[in-house]
């Protein structure tokens, strides 16, 4: 069966705008990401710029070709806006339509309007210029690691060459000035517009879906007053770094904590365990696995680290809290008490390891606080007890342990 193009320039208009609608009703369910609406209206816009193109011949030509090319340019203009939008940059509007105003003003020169290899060079580059800064934003954006940015970065970089390809085709192979819709031409855009719209927006959908699937996660594993790993996710990632390499967990107690909620009041408290996060947390290396245990307590897992190279980590951070200080408190004076442990066996037990440098922490705490105690310091025999069960002595140890 054979479709003529018209009725394929009916059938793109017709999938775009249902496509448009679908990012708009995503967006009312997720106000927080504007892209989906700028990609909403990139979509209707498209869809009308391909419905005036199916009425080539029976409309006059400044909206078959003029009117219908400024808004497939400003269509392309609104997809690069959105991509802005959702990589948390400023849409800039005012650019994204700068293809289609300059489009206009160039069918004003009549020269330009009656030479159809210069319509489909500029409206070629405008396009691909769209869909290629488009790609190079999705790159820019890899830090944030989602599976479908690549397939949205090769889908516009693929549309950015085909589009750059038709400029020297217009120059080399130009069309005859008479082409209407009954060219092979018009069915070949017609039909990529449409696989271009369809893909776009499942992999725009999916990009959107990722980073609200990714954000719920990690507010899952995140501590909500101090940002950094809570118990559930340092548990979970230093078994799983445990299982592949040996490594040093460090143990932090803030001194006196009590004492601080009691004088200062509570959100002064809340106040310094975000301090002593801010802290330590660019004192850490590469790979550490930093979080928050619970109260007033923090741990580190420094994969591939010694006990001695572990143990200046703690010092180096324990010095940079002693010196905190806070002008609007000027009596308030933070410490922290460190203790060490090392597994230097692949594979080995966090429970364990756990354990060990709690009783390090716990030496620490007796020994006067604001100091770095090491397990090796005082050697621990080796424990008979079921595996598991060291997480909840150290929990009983900690409750008995000095603030």
């Amino acid at each position: 069966m054979r479709l003529d193009p018209p009725t394929l320039f009916m059938m793109t208009a017709a999938v775009t705008f249902t496509v448009g609608v679908l990012f708009l009703l995503s967006w009312s369910q997720a106000r927080r990401e504007r892209a989906l609406v700028v990609w909403g209206i990139a979509h209707i816009v498209g869809s009308g710029a391909s419905l005036l193109l199916s009425m080539r011949g029976q409309i006059p030509d400044s909206l078959s070709i003029g009117i219908a090319n400024a808004l497939m340019i400003g269509a392309y203009g609104l997809i690069w806006s959105g991509v802005r939008a959702f990589e948390r940059r400023p849409p800039r509007l005012d650019w994204a339509l700068a293809g289609a105003v300059i489009w206009l003003a160039a069918c004003a020169v009549p020269a330009f309007y009656e030479s159809l290899p210069a319509r489909v060079i500029l409206a070629s580059l405008s396009a691909g210029l769209y869909c290629g800064v488009g790609a190079v934003t999705i790159w820019q954006g890899r830090a944030e690691s989602l599976v479908s940015r690549y397939p949205a970065l090769v889908l516009l970089a693929t549309y950015a060459a085909l589009y750059g390809l038709r400029v020297p085709l217009a120059v080399t192979t130009p069309l005859p000035a008479s082409v209407g819709t009954a060219s092979p031409w018009f069915a070949i855009l017609c039909f990529t517009g449409t696989l271009f719209s369809v893909a776009i927006a499942f992999t725009f959908m999916a990009l959107t879906k990722e980073r609200a699937e990714r954000e719920q996660r990690l507010a899952a594993e995140t501590d909500a007053l101090t940002g950094i790993a809570n118990r559930r996710a340092l548990v979970a990632g230093a078994e799983q770094r445990l299982a592949v390499a040996p490594a040093a967990l460090l143990l932090f107690d803030l001194d006196h904590f009590k004492m601080i909620n009691d004088r200062h009041g509570h959100s002064v408290g809340d106040a310094a365990l975000a301090a002593f996060c801010h802290i330590a947390a660019p004192m850490l290396p590469p790979g550490a696995l930093f979080g928050r245990m619970g109260g007033e307590e923090f741990a580190c897992l420094l994969p591939r680290y010694d006990e001695r190279a572990a143990a200046r980590i703690g010092e180096r951070i324990r010095a940079g809290v002693a010196r905190f200080t806070h002008p609007d408190y000027p009596d308030l004076a933070m410490s922290v008490s460190v203790g060490v442990a090392v597994e230097s066996q692949i594979g080995g037990s966090l429970d364990y390891l756990l354990r060990r440098a709690d009783d390090a922490l716990y030496r620490a705490k007796r020994s006067g606080r604001d100091r770095v105690v090491t397990s090796q310091d005082y050697p621990l025999p080796l424990a008979d007890e079921p595996a598991g069960t060291a997480l909840h002595a150290a929990a009983g140890r900690r409750r008995m342990r000095p603030s």
